[in-house]
This record gives structure tokens, sequence and C-alpha cells, in this order.
């Protein structure tokens, strides 16, 4: 019987490969069914209930997580919400507005710092701008740049024209980009003061009323937030939020009066759960706006020299895997070996040594003052013997008594004439003159010179013992040194305007300034009929304040200064505050609290 011949596998019909990928590809989805089908089964109602707490539960921890410390309150300051902060039992109502007013100062001051910093490569020079270009942009913007600058090149055209023109057209559409968006959360945070201001009473009674208000409340700002994005939007067309509609990006929350038979509590659950939706929207849009205009990352700046620097450690580490026994050498041993000779060296010569020196010559100072004291008393015995022998031999020769209170200087003036004139017969007077008992009063006089000079020698050395030592701990002392103020420069270094340092200082200084100047301009907004505006200016002043609430805080209480410094803060935080008085606060701020006073001013004693 004939047999087919064998099929060819590159002759295999198409759709049938087709359905064999495909049921491949199908394997492991059956298994992963068949697993989840061996599993016990939820009823409906509690598996949705279940994915739903998690969810809540997921969020909550997320804004918990994400909530910064509490700063500048809400102008609620009825006796109800004063005594309910201090008790710690905050209605609903509180840490919702808490957390919404948090959300927007979080956004507010992650666009003011990528604001701050592309205004300085704004106002960067020339050549600042082209490196920014080139390498503070990430590999890819490199290699783009470099093409590009080569092919400029090639045309004979100007490639450094052409990168600051487009450094120029970048810095300018993100700087466009953050203003409306800090534009639009700082008219936002201001609505939300606003409002609360005008439903303090309601968001502090019972919990549903207070909720009912909230709502009311939340849905105005959300409202004019939806059409404040929206107008960005349409003048600017950069802020786009995934092709869809900034009206659909808030939902409207339930307005049912607490008292009616529609308030439930799974209405208010609800409307708690659309707030947190609402915020969640605000965020995602934020951080979508963010992702291509904020300030670069440290990677993304620095990649170059972190490039560099990650070649060089791959390279050291190749070298010492070399040099080590993994490799059979014992290179690395010996070096180990020689430092730790080289370590105990330079301890035994330049610390141990030297401290036992200055430590002898302190302690045993008072052992060698017998020493001292007889040194002193044998240069004594020798001066008072040769007081004696030039006045007996003066006496004999002048052949009369001599004063009583004559020096030794006076006696060896003496000695030394007639030493003279017997040396005019030496050999007569050596042996029948006085010539050689005076050259034996000259030896003792030469002995008192040398026992003096010695004696002075050893005071001048024990008084440089220490010095000597002190010079030997030197190149000790510069490490410690060193080592210290490395120290002392981490344990005091300025973390912004919240550090000790005279940066950190200068900082909240500039803070209290830029308060000033942005109520001034809220005012002359306010007083031009410029609404919109002078809510923008007050919202940035409730910005600042915050920041200036947190920057001074911790070293207003060290200091006993922080009970009267908050109630300023929070008196330039109110709405019914009249201009006048707000600067009059102002000015007490600078020049009464110790943390907002200049550096120098700082050190006076105050009275």
């Amino acid at each position: 019987m004939a047999t087919s011949p064998p099929q060819n596998p590159s002759s295999v019909d198409p759709s049938e490969a087709t359905s064999l990928a495909a049921a491949a590809l199908a394997a492991p989805a059956r298994v992963w069914r068949s697993l989840v089908a061996r599993l016990p089964t939820l009823p409906d109602s509690g598996l949705l209930a279940v994915v739903s707490d998690l969810q809540h539960c997921h969020f909550a921890v997320r804004r918990r997580r994400r909530r910064r410390r509490p700063a500048l309150p809400l102008p609620l300051r009825p006796a109800a919400a004063h005594s309910a902060r201090i008790a710690g039992d905050m209605p609903k109502a509180f840490v919702i507005l808490d957390d919404i007013v948090q959300s927007a100062l979080s956004n507010l001051h992650i666009i003011q710092k990528s604001l701050l910093f592309w205004q300085s490569k704004a106002e960067g020079t020339t050549s600042q701008k082209v490196y920014f270009m080139i390498f503070e942009r990430g590999p890819r913007a490199f290699v783009e740049v470099t093409y590009q600058t080569l092919t400029k090149f090639g045309r004979n055209e100007r490639p450094v024209q052409y990168i600051l023109h487009s450094a120029s057209g970048m810095v300018s559409t993100k700087l466009a980009v953050l203003t409306s968006m800090q534009h639009c959360l700082a008219a936002f945070l201001a609505e939300v003061h606003s409002e609360v201001d005008k439903h303090r009473e309601g968001l502090t009674e019972s919990s549903d009323k207070s909720l009912h208000t909230l709502f009311i409340v939340l849905n105005t700002v959300f409202s004019k937030l939806e059409v404040s994005l929206r107008n960005a939007g349409e003048e600017n067309e950069l802020l786009t939020y995934d092709g869809n509609s900034y009206e659909l990006m808030f939902g409207k929350l339930p307005e049912v009066d607490a008292e009616s038979s529609q308030w439930t509590e799974a209405l208010s659950t609800d409307g708690i759960s659309l707030i947190y939706q609402n915020l969640q929207n605000l965020d995602n849009f934020i951080s979508s706006q963010l992702s291509s205009h904020k300030e670069p990352r440290n990677m993304t700046r620095y990649w170059l020299p972190y490039t560099c620097g990650a070649l060089g450690l791959s390279v050291c580490s190749l070298w010492l895997l070399r040099h080590s026994s993994l490799m059979g050498s014992s290179d690395i041993d010996n070096w180990i070996q020689d430092a730790k000779k080289s370590v105990a060296g330079f301890w035994d010569e330049h610390v141990e040594k030297p401290i036992i020196s200055i430590r002898d010559e302190l302690f045993e100072t008072f052992k060698q003052r017998d020493k001292g004291v007889m040194e002193k008393q044998e240069a004594q015995l020798t001066e008072d013997s040769l007081r004696r022998m030039l006045v007996a031999f003066c006496e004999q020769t002048s052949g009369g008594e001599l004063p009583q209170d004559l020096s030794v200087q006076a006696l060896m003036e003496i000695l030394t004439k007639r030493y003279e004139k017997e040396l005019i017969h030496p050999l007569q007077n050596l042996f029948s003159g006085e010539l050689a008992r005076a050259m034996l009063i000259q030896i003792q006089k030469l002995k008192l010179d040398l026992e003096s000079g010695l004696l002075e020698m050893d005071q001048i050395l024990r008084a440089n013992a220490i010095n000597f030592a002190v010079l030997a701990a030197l190149p000790a002392f510069g490490l410690s040194l060193l080592l210290l103020v490395l120290v002392r420069t981490w344990a005091l270094r300025d973390h912004g305007a919240e550090g000790r340092g005279n940066i950190a200082r200068c900082q909240r200084r500039q803070l209290l300034v830029d308060v000033e100047r942005r109520l001034m301009e809220f005012q002359h907004y306010r007083d031009n009929g410029m609404e919109e505006e002078a809510r923008c200016k007050f919202g940035l002043v409730l910005y600042t304040l915050d920041r200036l609430y947190k920057a001074v805080e911790s070293h207003a209480k060290e200091t006993g200064e922080w009970l009267s410094l908050r109630e300023d803060i929070f008196d330039l935080a109110k709405l019914d505050m009249g201009m006048a008085d707000k600067l009059i606060v102002v000015s007490r701020l600078k020049w009464m609290y110790n943390c907002l006073l200049p550096y120098s001013s700082s050190r006076l004693p105050r009275l």
C-alpha cells in the first residue's frame, strides 16, 4: 500500500498554525480559571463589600501617608471647633477640609519649586542654558542635541542660536503651564477659606448638619475650580486632561437637607467617597501636568556625573577584584596590613606620644620642683663662693677694706685690672705674684656662668616641651577639627527655611517679604475690582503663610514665642482684617521675634 510522503514543516497550513498559537496562549488562562474555580466562593454582595472596603482602606492609607503635618488651620474659630481640636475629637467635616487644604498646599509647593527652577533657567547665562539643554536633560536629549548640533554645523548654521531658541521656547511653555496651574490652585485654596468662613456656623454643628454644609461648600469650590481650569485650558491650550472635558472631572455632591427623610448614612458615606474621588481626580490632573512640566529629577540632571561615577566605580571594582584573593593575589591583604601599620604609627607619633608628653609636663612639674630648687641652690653657692674669693683678693691687693655693697661686677673689674697688671711679667708673677690666684678666680666665674646658662636653658626647654608636643599633635588636631566641622555642618545643615543656619534664617525672612508683597498685590487687585486675580493672590498668601508657619514653629517653641507668633500668623490669614492692620502685624513679625530677626541681630541680648 502506498504511503503518503512526510509533510514538510514549512508547508503547514497558516490557519492551523494560528489555531495552535491561540491554543498555546490560552493555556495559562485555562490554568488560572481552574485554580480560581477551586477557591471557596463568596456571595456577590459580600465580595463587592470586601472589594469596596479594601479599596477604601487602600485609599485612606494612601491619603494618610501623603498628608503633611497639620499647619495653618482653617478659619474655624468658635469655641466648639477649638475644643474639638484640643480634645482630638475632630468632626468629619474638619478632617475632610484639612485633607483638601493639605492636598492643595502640597501641590502648590511642588508647583512653586518647579516655577523657581525654570525661572532660574530663564534668567541664566547663555553658557548655562546651553549646558542645561545638552547635559542636564538626560542621555536621550544629549544624543538628540548632539545630532542636531552636528547637522547644523554641516549646513553652516549656528547651532548655539538654535539651542538657545529651543531653550527659550521650552522654558516659556513650562512657565506658562505652571503659572496657570498655580493660579487655579491658589484661587481654589482661597475659595475654600472664603466659603468655610461664610459657613463656619454650619460646619461646627452636629455631624449630619456639618456634612450637609460641607457638601454645599465643596460643590461651590469644585464648580469654580472646573471653570478656572476650563478657562486656563482655553487661554493657552496647554492644559489637557486625557482629552476629556473639565466639567466631567468633579462629581456633584448631594445637597439633601440633613433633617429630611432622604438623608441617610449611605448618602453621607457616598458623598464622602465622592469628595475623595474628586480630590483624587484633581491630584491625577495635577500629576499628569507636572509629569512633563515640573523640574527634572536629580537623576536626570546629573546623569553624566552619575554615569562617570558608575564607570569609575566599575573600573575600581574590577581593579580591586584583580588584586583580591579571589584572583589568587595577596595585594589587598598586604595593603590592608600596611594601612593598619600606617594608622597605628600615625596614632602613636601624632596622638598618643604628644598627649602623654603634655600630660607628663603638666603633672610632673611639681615632682621636678625639688630638682630645680637644688640646681638654683648650687648656683647660689657658687656665686657666694665667687664673691668671697673676689672680696678677699681685692682687699689683699688693694691693702684696705672694701665697702660691703660692692657688686660682683665691680669686684670683677678690680680683678681684671690686677690681672692685666700681673700679665706684664707672667713668668715672674706666676710663682711670686697674684696671677695664678686671679686665674683660679676667673675659673670660678666661668663655672658660675656655665651653671647659670644651663639653668636658663633647662627652664627654656621645660617651657617649650608642651609646644613641641602640640606641634607633633597638629596633624591629628587638624583632622579632628575637620571632622568636627563636617559633623557640625551635617548637624546644623539648612533644611530649607526650617533649618538652623544663616541661610535658613534668610529664607524665613524672605517668606515674610513674600507675604507682605502678596498682601499688597491682593489689596491692589481688590481695589481695582479684579476679583479673580485678588482671589489668586490671597491663595498665594495662604500658601506662603503655611510655609512660614512650618518654618518658625520649632524655633519659636524653643524661645517661648510660639503662642504669640502663631496668633499673628492667624491674623494675617483672616479675611475680615484690614490691610493696614495686617501690615502692622507683618512689621511686628519682622522685628519682634527672634527666629525672624537677621542673623547679626539675633545674637544680641533681648531686653
